[in-house]
């Protein structure tokens, strides 16, 4: 294993006046060789311009601390929901904003953006996955960019599309720019999905068999609240869920998953960051009991 490329690191904030030059800092700080950030808030279209968000600032502390800007990631904001048929309004809005943020990714320079599939608001998966079909051939035929959309895995709360590898696969299958989409796997989500995340060669081995493992793009690494197919996407702190620490650090060290992103998602502890514990950890492979009381 000494030459496995582990590259980890956590979603981290952005927020002015330092911007994209403070979130590089904070995962810096942390111990983080990679990140996931939001271009703007998740929860609104209203973006601050690229142009003054010290993006090339961030950039040099990057270069002069030999972080690989291949490895970085992007989150896509949730309001985006390209399974929407219920709403063409919401859906016009879903498809044009997303052009829009993966143009920012660009400016960025990073390379993937990741994406929940969408909902299809009880109107069935069918209906709801060629929405999402529809709606990814319409952006990519527009945005411009060489990003990479990563769709994540989810738990399948409500009307939620991609609890399996199948209905993923069936996006992946059906869009017209194959080359531009890929894969975010989530720890917690195929655990509340109903996968046995404790048995990582065959959930690995049924990844491969469905999607493609060449299709995983990033694995965002969480303990989870619930217990397997709950279906309820609760995620924990690491060691303080039903997945447990041995199984989590068996996902991020897995040879099949050598050089691709390991992002946390996990809580905070209070007002305290977790994660440079967290990823000191899972560096070292060591787990320490109690530690988020003595954080």
């Amino acid at each position: 294993m000494s030459d496995y490329k582990l590259y980890l690191g956590s979603h981290i904030g952005m927020g002015g006046p330092a911007y994209y030059e403070g979130t590089v800092k904070e995962a810096l700080s942390y111990g983080e060789n990679t990140f996931m950030f939001y271009t703007g808030a998740p929860q609104n279209t209203r973006r601050t311009a690229t142009s003054v968000l010290h993006i090339e600032e961030g950039r040099k502390i990057l270069q002069e601390n030999g972080v690989d800007e291949s490895k970085l990631i992007v989150h896509a904001p949730y309001i985006i929901n390209l399974g929407n048929t219920l709403k063409p309004d919401t859906y016009d809005l879903a498809v044009n904003f997303l052009i829009q943020e993966l143009r920012r990714v660009q400016d960025f320079h990073v390379s993937v953006l990741v994406l929940h599939p969408g909902s299809h608001l009880g109107e069935g998966f069918e209906k709801g996955a060629k929405a999402v079909v529809e709606g990814l051939d319409y952006v990519l035929e527009r945005d411009g960019t060489n990003v990479k959309i990563a769709l994540e895995t989810m738990a399948g709360k409500g009307g939620e599309i991609g609890r399996t590898f199948e209905e993923v696969a069936y996006i992946l299958n059906n869009v017209k720019h194959k080359e531009r989409l890929g894969v975010c796997l989530d720890t917690c989500h195929i655990n509340d999905g109903g996968y046995d995340v404790a048995d990582v060669d065959g959930t690995l081995k049924e990844f491969d068999r469905v999607i493609g493992l060449d299709k995983l793009l990033c694995v965002h690494v969480n303990d989870s609240k619930n217990e397997r197919d709950s279906h309820k996407d609760r995620h924990d702190n690491l060691g303080y869920g039903t997945i447990g620490f041995e199984t989590i650090l068996k996902w991020v060290k897995h040879p099949l998953l050598n050089g691709i992103p390991k992002v946390l998602e996990t809580p905070w502890v209070g007002e305290k960051a977790p994660y440079k514990k967290e990823i000191e950890m899972l560096r070292s492979g060591v787990y320490e009991e109690d530690w988020r009381e003595n954080l």
